[in-house]
């Protein structure tokens, strides 16, 4: 499986950026898939996931400003960012759970300027 994440880039406080994760397999078998991210000197933690069955969850900082979606037929997953914050910058990262185990893209940079 591989991944491959885009979309980042560099916007405004209070704007919006759509990133996206493109799988090399279907992702419709996929238990699960998300998006973590990364800011210098912190770990990697959890932004958004969403099932199979399209069941949602979120990290409490983004609810109400990011939403995760799924296209099955174009195996890619969508988070979108509104209302962003400087404290948003962070390279995102797309994750795939499977059968065969767990997936990571290489990142998207998002940088949010005050």
């Amino acid at each position: 499986v591989q991944l491959v994440e885009s979309g980042g880039g560099l916007v405004q406080a209070g704007g919006s950026l759509r990133v996206s994760c493109a799988a090399s397999g279907s992702i419709f078998s996929f238990n699960a898939m998300g998006w973590y991210r990364q800011a210098p000197g912190k770990q990697r933690e959890l932004v958004a996931t969403i099932t199979s069955g399209g069941s949602t969850n979120y990290a409490d900082s983004v609810k109400g400003r990011f939403t995760i979606s799924r296209d099955n037929a174009k195996n890619t997953v969508y988070l979108q960012m509104n209302s962003l914050k400087p404290e948003d910058t962070a390279v995102y990262y797309c994750n795939a759970e499977t059968r065969l185990g767990g997936y990571w893209g290489q990142g998207t940079q998002v940088t949010v300027s005050s």
